[in-house]
């Protein structure tokens, strides 16, 4: 897996790094991920998913769907203190869950994270 990003968009190694980017969601797919993520949330899903993140490093995900002109999207929020390894190992793992929800990101985004993603360019980051 290939990771495309400039180095304004990952904090530094050592530091808890945070990913937010917005997925497309395909046409008809919204109700399936929306029942999905909140399977994962805090329903039968809730302890693969959370066995999964934590075999990756993953310490926090959030997902919200924003509905706009031009359809559905998925935004997701990701923090690890490593996200390029959290990122490969869930593009790789042969884990039930992790095949699962690649499958699932095929399904409802299109997306295939085995074949790496470029990630969105942060252009601003307040902070008090």
């Amino acid at each position: 897996m290939t990771l495309e990003t400039s180095t304004a968009t990952i904090s530094p190694a050592g530091s808890t790094q945070t990913l937010c980017f917005a997925a497309p969601l395909l046409p008809g797919t919204t109700s399936v991920d929306r029942d999905e993520m909140l399977a994962c949330w805090e329903g039968e899903r809730s302890e693969a998913h959370t066995a999964s993140r934590r075999r990756h490093g993953i310490t926090r995900e959030s997902v919200w769907i924003q509905t706009g002109p031009a359809g559905d999207l998925a935004v997701v929020l990701i923090e690890s203190p490593d996200l390029p390894s959290a990122l490969l190992g869930l593009a790789t793992s042969s884990d039930p869950f992790d095949v699962w929800f690649r499958g699932h990101l095929a399904t409802v985004h299109g997306m295939d994270l085995a074949a790496g993603m470029v990630l969105p360019e942060r252009v601003l980051d307040y902070g008090a």
